[in-house]
């Protein structure tokens, strides 16, 4: 969606219906827990029309998603923050350590997700002042092109005025004449490529880096990065030259000049905003911190622990980052977990109150696998033809053949282990192996493909009949 729309919807608000209607053009069914997405999302529209004191009343209705892989949970997230252009962070818990422990500890998933919305409101100021920014990189390469032009015409006004001679004035502005005309037609060459190997000398600073990593090789990311930052800071810069082609000074100097014409300073109020309105933060597997430690037992000591941990991030709190500190009281969290061997029960109680909405996934059938195939508008049938297509090949597919595409992955699924949608994508790389192989070695007269039931049937058959065959498609 184009971010000019994607800002309209912000400022208006989707109806929980128009929500889901969107999400329906790329993930099929799941409607309970697209209904749950969409309420949360008209919901913060809703506080945004109350007056500040309600607002900070009303804490978002946090979602608990069950059901197990491939079904859509993750996607039905991340497609919800692309609608509103909202900050999204999808993290593993598992990835997580109780405080003590040597790991992540559970509120970078917060900075983490901070750092992805200055990076969103970074591009967004960016393409305000994009062709001013392409403008100066322009004049910077053509600058120094005719360098040396530039100091002979400084040599000779030196000279003029230095001894008043008339003659020396007029040289001095004949050769600025053809100094401005020169450049004229370096930036029509620059323009049409004509200069792109060409080498120019550019002089930059460079400020002394120490070696952090080996000095402080126990410390979180975080934290070397913010002292890397900091020594970069303080220790004294100083003047590097370096060569380089037009073609690499035009992307170096476009990334500099668009750091100067770009406010910072707004950028990071902006994000903290956005993070602490509009956040979305997906957790993911968090059914595997719930099993107590009677069942799991084993190295999993701090799986209580993360939740502890987790449970003040999901109440609110206040989080430090290298941007400020960040509120997280209206940040929405959405967990999900197959819970096949914990249950939601299983969390401690007051993490269980935090995440009030529970909805359940269904296993996909049939049909569903049908649809996935075809009625999205990034569907698998979809992406292998626009791939083929780059190489000249025509790719189609029969009715039937999706059919029987289908049927060999709900069936799959039923013997083996249900990965859900996630069995499709192994299927059809199987079947369309050889296809993906020899495509830029086909002649003209074999360019066109349909794949059809006959085909599905001569590539997949046997790995139905043999159950040991399925370790080929997962």
């Amino acid at each position: 969606m184009p971010k000019s729309e994607a800002h309209k919807r912000t400022a208006r608000g989707l109806t929980p219906r128009e929500t889901v209607a969107e999400l329906d053009t790329y993930i099929i069914g799941q409607y309970a827990a697209k209904k749950s997405v969409a309420i949360a999302l008209r919901n913060r529209a809703r506080r945004q029309q109350l007056d500040p004191e309600m607002q900070d009343e009303i804490a978002p209705k946090n979602i608990i998603m069950i059901g197990p892989t491939g079904v859509g949970k993750t996607e039905i997230a991340r497609r919800l923050s692309r609608l509103v252009n909202a900050p999204f962070v999808k993290v593993e818990i598992t990835k997580y350590t109780e405080v003590g422990y040597v790991g992540r500890d559970v509120e970078s998933m917060i900075r983490d997700l901070c750092a992805i919305a200055v990076n969103m409101v970074k591009e967004e100021s960016g393409a305000l002042v994009e062709e001013k920014a392409r403008q100066n990189a322009e004049d910077r390469i053509v600058e120094l092109l005719t360098t040396a032009a530039g100091a002979q015409i400084a040599e000779i006004r030196e000279q003029g005025f230095t001894f008043g001679a008339a003659d020396e004035a007029e040289r001095a502005q004949a050769a600025e004449a053809a100094l401005v005309d020169a450049r004229e037609r370096c930036r029509a060459d620059l323009r049409a490529g004509a200069l792109d190997e060409e080498q120019i000398e550019y002089e930059a600073e460079a400020g002394a880096r120490m070696p952090v990593m080996s000095v402080f090789s126990g410390s979180g990311m975080e934290e070397m990065d913010f002292l890397q930052n900091m020594l970069g800071e303080v220790m004294p810069k100083r003047p590097k030259k370096s060569k380089l082609t037009v073609v690499e000074a035009k992307k170096l100097f476009f990334d500099e000049e668009m750091d100067k014409l770009i406010d910072m300073d707004a950028v990071r109020i902006e994000a903290v905003r956005r993070v602490e309105e509009m956040g979305i933060v997906f957790i993911d597997e968090i059914d595997k911190i719930g099993v107590g430690d009677s069942r799991g037992g084993g190295p999993d000591v701090s799986r209580q622990g993360v939740q502890r941990d987790l449970l003040p991030i999901v109440e609110g709190t206040t989080v430090n980052t290298r941007y400020g500190p960040v509120r997280t009281n209206h940040i929405l969290f959405i967990a999900a977990g197959a819970f096949n061997i914990a249950r939601p029960s299983d969390l401690i109680p007051e993490l269980q109150g935090r995440f009030p909405i529970r909805v359940e996934l269904d296993s996909l059938t049939e049909d569903d696998f049908r649809k996935i195939l075809t009625l999205p508008r990034n569907s698998l049938t979809r992406q292998y033809t626009a791939l083929l297509g780059t190489e000249g090949v025509r790719l189609g597919f029969t009715d039937e053949a999706v059919d029987r595409i289908a049927h060999i992955a709900f069936t799959v699924n039923a013997q083996n282990e249900n990965i859900g949608a996630r069995r499709l994508h192994t299927i059809m790389e199987k079947l369309l192996e050889d296809i993906l192989f020899d495509a830029p070695d086909l002649p003209e007269t074999e360019r066109d493909i349909v794949i059809d039931a006959e085909r599905v049937e001569q590539r997949l058959a046997d790995t139905l009949k043999d159950r040991d065959l399925t370790r080929y498609i997962l």
